[in-house]
């Protein structure tokens, strides 16, 4: 069972999102919370596997309550579901290491990026991934050989920034998932960096020119 913490401060919304998650029978609602330091304070006693957060919210923002999480527990997956499709709120969710960022529109998908999420694999709506590259700030190209990457890490480092899981990069590198996971925290520790997500924000902001 998959348990879900909903973030969000408008009642109604909260309920129709434990609706649309409860009616799956792999995951189980164990908090809607209406506020940043309420989710903070959920947390700090029960483990969730992942949290769905708005972005604004009084008091304490989600792009904050998201920051204050992932130092509490770097390993924390969250995604935001917000109704701005804003470039500044969407830059931030990326290099906070956000698991994901969808559209309230999209919500009858929910269920499937919460499962996307709980596997590992980052989520993010079309009109996301279409703006990414203009959305994150590029220098010149990269120099891998500097870092020690190998041709296959970058290989690697390409796939993840498609949004492949583990298992489909292992399909089509012809790898073993446990050689997948071994080159992935290879690739992390010579880049200092924490996962998946910011693997594929660093793609775009120093790679993908």
């Amino acid at each position: 069972m998959i348990k879900v913490m909903i973030v969000d401060d408008d009642p109604l919304v909260s309920e129709s999102l434990k609706i649309i998650l409860e009616a799956e029978e792999d995951i189980e609602v164990a908090a809607a919370v209406t506020s940043g330091a309420d989710a903070l304070a959920f947390v700090a006693d029960t483990t969730i596997d992942v949290t769905v957060m708005d972005i604004r919210m009084d008091g304490m923002n989600g792009l904050e309550t998201a920051e204050a999480m992932l130092k509490q527990d770097p390993a924390a997956k969250i995604i935001f579901l917000t109704t701005f499709l804003d470039d500044e709120y969407i830059n931030r969710a990326l290099k906070l290491g956000a698991c994901g960022y969808i559209i309230k529109q999209d919500a009858a998908a929910l269920p499937t990026s919460v499962r996307a999420v709980y596997k590992g694999q980052s989520v993010f709506g079309g009109k996301i991934v279409d703006r990414l590259p203009d959305l994150l700030n590029r220098t010149e190209k990269f120099d891998y050989a500097e870092y020690g990457i190998t041709e296959k890490e970058q290989q690697l480092i390409e796939l993840v920034a498609d949004g492949l899981s583990n298992k489909e990069i292992a399909d089509k590198m012809f790898l073993s998932e446990g050689t997948v996971r071994n080159l992935m925290s290879s690739v992390l520790a010579k880049l200092d960096l924490r996962d998946r997500t910011q693997l594929a924000c660093f793609y775009y902001q120093k790679v993908k020119v």
